[in-house]
């Protein structure tokens, strides 16, 4: 018997162990250059993948990923982005859910707002619909802290925030003159800010605030977290995306916390924001200029 001979007995036994066919074994053969090429070409894609997703340290699912490469002038099709992310073994965050989702409310008020905003979050454009809300912070060995937002619902950009160690009400009240003092040419009195009904916005300090600042007040129903879903989405992809369990100091933590704020206004980039940052997303409705020239 020939040496070819014994090699195609070897083969033959091969495919035979493998399940597989002599002509599928010789076809996978002569494609190895091909598998080579495109396996080149997958590694050179999926660094960009790589590059999107760790940019700014902020990991990003499919979306946020596809997003980045279109402001990176690279278009590539989202179906590729999730093979390559399989094929690479890149895993994006899974959204966890929040144990401390509702805040505790210490005091029961008469001084309750009606609900004037009725969820229609984005129906009168930029700077009409402001949401506000207090979630817990986390970070260090088992420390807390608080943080105060207010959100464009339209827009979606942080308009104002205010970290605090304590539920004092003084730093929801911070959180408002800091909306006016960077944005109040931008309000009218027809700006809502639109609130539960947690003690901080009952008391008689934050309705007083808000009147003279000649804002609108309007306030979720009772144990209702869909009246201000925007808010309570902002603050879980936050803390999905937003890593303090190395922050051992509260001035640590405000420096994470304002590192991840310019990151979400500038270039966290939202499907629904037509694929851009809330402050592109602002500039683009008031200007109609378009920035991702693909």
């Amino acid at each position: 018997m020939t040496l070819r001979d014994n090699n195609e007995l070897n083969i033959s036994w091969l495919c035979e162990t493998a399940g597989a066919s002599r002509s599928g074994y010789y076809r996978w053969l002569n494609t190895e250059d091909k598998r080579q090429e495109r396996d080149k070409h997958d590694r050179e894609d999926f660094e960009l993948i790589l590059k999107a997703y760790r940019f700014r340290g902020y990991d990003k699912g499919r979306r946020g990923i596809y997003m980045r490469l279109l402001h990176m002038r690279v278009r590539m099709n989202q179906k590729k982005i999730s093979r390559l992310m399989r094929k690479f073994s890149l895993f994006c965050p899974i959204r966890k859910a929040n144990p401390y989702r509702r805040i505790a409310k210490a005091m029961k008020t008469n001084n309750l707002a009606d609900n004037l905003l009725n969820r229609e979050f984005r129906k009168h454009g930029a700077r009409k619909i402001l949401l506000t809300d207090i979630t817990y912070m986390f970070y260090g060995n088992g420390m807390k802290a608080y943080l105060s937002v207010i959100l464009d619902a339209f827009t979606k950009q942080v308009l104002a925030y205010v970290p605090s160690c304590s539920l004092e009400v003084d730093f929801v009240l911070e959180t408002v003159r800091n909306l006016i003092r960077d944005h109040g040419i931008s309000l009218s009195c027809k700006t809502l800010i639109h609130s539960d009904q947690g003690c901080h916005y009952t008391s008689i300090k934050f309705q007083e605030l808000v009147q003279n600042s000649d804002l609108r007040q309007s306030m979720s129903r009772r144990g209702n977290c869909w009246d201000n879903a925007p808010q309570e989405s902002f603050f879980g992809h936050m803390k999905d995306e937003l890593d303090i369990k190395g922050c051992n100091t509260f001035e640590e933590l405000q420096l994470a916390i304002d590192d991840y704020m310019d990151y979400y206004n500038n270039d966290r980039y939202q499907w629904e924001l037509a694929k851009l940052s809330p402050n592109e997303y602002a500039t683009y409705v008031s200007t109609g200029d378009y920035p991702i020239k693909v």
